[in-house]
């Protein structure tokens, strides 16, 4: 499945929004839509969104008419922020934004400029899913033959370029000739592993059972879970990890019964610049998403709700945290920078 494709003069986009539903990909040729898509989480996934807004940002630069440098860089900075304020707490789309920026700022010639953004945005796709691939060869080791592993939210090919992080160790792992079964959270509110791991894993014929969130401590303590492994959106210098809403509670959990925690991300989730967990910024979504499923209500009116769509998981509630270029088990008071 491609999650988001660059056609040359325009993006394509799988609506994530109307899975498992109904399989539609949209096609955009103004790079404010493609900033909407991020927005609304018609994609979604932190490696997704930085490659989405790297499409999208070459797409801008694209169909810019402007004749004079100084005229396109002062527009293009426009093109940046829009991005940067579609998503705050998954660190690939500043990751991204970075890498975009810097071809700007060194431009000579606008046309050139032009080639250069678009050749990176796609090197940045087909380098996520290379990311993705070893990824999940690095982690295999951790998964044996006859696991039942957990996971929360959606960290396979739909969060990405393609292959995965967390789902990218899982299917390496049966790749390699494991049989393992997947035990998906639903991952209230916006039920990502509901809708989506499930969606992705029942096309690859990967055996999967869907669970509710607050199942998780129970199918732990019976022995039935015996790994947990989740993405990030952000991890901190320390190695405390923003992952999904949830996340948090299901290592507290995992950590009472001894079973391995295991988090999976591509180095462009590494914020080294970011000391802690405690200074990552955390979306607030729309109160909405928790009022509704599928647009029925289910909660009364004027109830005070909060939405926040990330937790941080402490380093000393992971196990491993696996990279494309290494793997640090036991993060806690190592941190990150021995991949760097």
């Amino acid at each position: 499945m491609e999650t988001v494709k660059w056609n040359g003069d325009s993006i394509t986009i799988l609506d994530q929004r109307l899975l498992p539903l109904k399989e539609v990909y949209n096609t955009y040729r103004d790079h404010h839509d493609i900033a909407e898509a991020i927005v609304s989480m018609e994609t979604r996934g932190a490696p997704a969104i930085g490659i989405t807004a790297a499409m999208g940002i070459a797409l801008a630069a694209k169909n810019m008419t402007v004749k004079d440098a100084e005229t396109f860089k002062t527009e293009m900075e426009r093109v940046f922020t829009l991005f940067a304020g579609t998503r705050p707490t998954a660190v690939n789309l500043f990751w991204t934004i970075n890498r975009m920026k810097k071809i700007v700022s060194s431009m000579n010639d606008i046309d050139e400029t032009r080639e250069k953004l678009e050749s990176e945005a796609v090197l940045i796709l087909t380098e996520d899913i290379a990311a993705n691939k070893q990824m999940g060869h690095n982690g295999a080791r951790f998964l044996e033959d006859g696991d039942v592993v957990m996971t929360h939210c959606n960290a396979g090919a739909l969060a990405t370029g393609g292959y995965g992080t967390a789902l990218g160790v899982i299917r390496a792992a049966i790749e390699e000739g494991k049989k393992i079964e997947v035990y998906s959270c639903e991952t209230r509110p916006y039920l990502q592993g509901a809708r989506l791991t499930t969606w992705e894993l029942l096309k690859d014929n990967i055996p999967v059972t869907l669970i509710t969130d607050n199942m998780s401590g129970y199918f732990m303590k019976n022995g039935t879970i015996k790994k947990v492994i989740v993405g990030a959106d952000r991890i901190a210098r320390n190695g405390d990890t923003a992952n999904k809403i949830g996340t948090y509670t299901h290592s507290v959990v995992a950590k009472e019964h001894g079973i391995p925690f295991l988090v999976a991300a591509p180095m462009s989730t590494l914020d080294p610049d970011t000391e802690t967990g405690d200074s990552i910024v955390i979306e607030q979504r729309s109160i909405e998403e928790v009022a509704f499923v599928r647009n029925v209500q289910i909660a009364p009116e004027g109830v005070k709700i909060k939405n926040p769509s990330f937790d941080v998981t402490p380093a000393a509630n992971i196990t491993a945290i696996i990279t494309e270029k290494g793997v640090i088990e036991h993060p806690a008071g190592k941190g990150i920078m021995g991949l760097f």
